[in-house]
């Protein structure tokens, strides 16, 4: 373990290198993966895999009897491909007497802190048992409001629950480009830390053929992930031992590397920063208190500086904080309900409504 750059990784693998063009499963690829994290598993390396490829495996498998909308067929091709897939996992870790587990989760699994935690003790379970969960988003239940914006954006929640020290996200691209990879003269960007901010028309917004998500999201959630603390990488899955390689601090690999921030998120912290879709409420804040917030000082949201109220919402529950542009600049978890929280407003004497400890800002 000590050859190795980190001892416990979150590994995504998208659809394009888990699929052939046709959409049937890639089983060359599959088994490829399977024995890099053998590899690294035997050596002590926690593992945890976040992969698609269940609607593209169950297209191939199924066609249906008559048109389905969007949902529907999800849906059909999630329940038939993700046995398809779990199965051929399953076989090939066989090989090296190691078991897997299918980990199948909805956002709404991670709409409260109880929910959260239950689903950290899982994970920590399987983990110390040796087995090596397998994670997809429950397409057969999840409907379009409630769906991961794809399994980057899972796999970023993944990483950040079971503390990993890096992300590996591969697809089948070599990471992010200063330009449009199509280009002679585009070259990927070796390191990005959390202070870069790139131009949004250099990130390639063309989407997979079997996936939902795209460069931008990867790009989002890899800085996302790189402020909580954790180093992540976006290289190519079709490469030979990329993995491998990746793990590898002698090895030069074509990768994009998003620097991890010193100052690691607390996980309450963690587990807000994915929490906005849950929000009952939001507030409006000040000038003053958002030049606060932002500094580099440690400041919770007092009401004092709070100049509007929407929604209705109990102690402890997520709100969305926003400054008078309308722009969100933070998530928290809130100290008052909407109804006390009002009676209250512009009151410098009374606690904060967010405290420091439990708010998440956005850059």
């Amino acid at each position: 373990m000590d050859n190795y750059r980190y001892k416990k990784i979150t590994v995504k693998v998208g659809s394009n290198v888990l699929t052939k063009s046709d959409g049937t499963l890639n089983d060359e690829n599959m088994e490829h993966l399977v024995d890099q994290i053998a590899t690294l598993h035997q050596a002590g390396i926690e593992v945890v895999l976040v992969s698609s490829g269940a609607v593209a495996a169950g297209r191939s498998s199924v066609e249906p009897l008559k048109k389905l909308d969007t949902v529907s067929a999800r849906q059909l091709w999630s329940a038939v491909g993700q046995v398809k897939l779990i199965n051929r996992y399953a076989g090939y870790f066989q090989k090296y007497n190691i078991s897997c587990a299918q980990v199948l989760t909805t956002k709404e699994n991670f709409s409260s802190r109880s929910h959260y935690l239950n689903m950290k003790n899982c994970f920590s379970t399987l983990i110390e048992n040796g087995v090596i969960p397998i994670v997809n988003e429950n397409d057969t239940i999840s409907v379009t409001e409630l769906m991961f914006t794809d399994n980057d954006e899972l796999s970023g929640l993944i990483a950040s629950l079971v503390n990993s020290e890096a992300l590996i996200i591969l697809s089948n691209i070599d990471g992010i480009f200063n330009g449009s990879p199509d280009l002679p003269g585009s070259k990927v960007i070796e390191e990005i830390s959390v202070d870069t901010k790139l131009e949004a028309n250099i990130i390639s917004a063309k989407k997979s053929n079997f996936g939902r998500g795209g460069m931008i999201t990867k790009y989002n959630i890899a800085a996302k992930v790189a402020k909580e603390g954790i180093t992540v990488h976006i290289a190519n899955g079709t490469t030979k031992n990329i993995l491998i390689d990746l793990m590898n601090p002698s090895k030069k690999t074509i990768n994009t590397r998003f620097v991890a921030t010193e100052k690691k998120a607390s996980d309450i912290k963690k587990w807000i920063a994915y929490s906005e879709s849950f929000a009952k409420g939001e507030v409006t804040i000040n000038k003053g208190a958002e030049a606060a917030l932002l500094s580099d000082r440690a400041t919770s949201l007092l009401l004092i500086g709070v100049t509007g109220i929407r929604g209705s919402f109990e102690k402890g529950d997520i709100i969305r904080i926003k400054n008078e542009d309308n722009q969100l600049i933070g998530i928290g978890k809130s100290q008052y309900s909407s109804e006390k929280a009002t009676s209250h407003l512009g009151n410098k004497n009374q606690q904060a409504l967010v405290h420091y400890d439990y708010l998440y800002l956005i850059d």
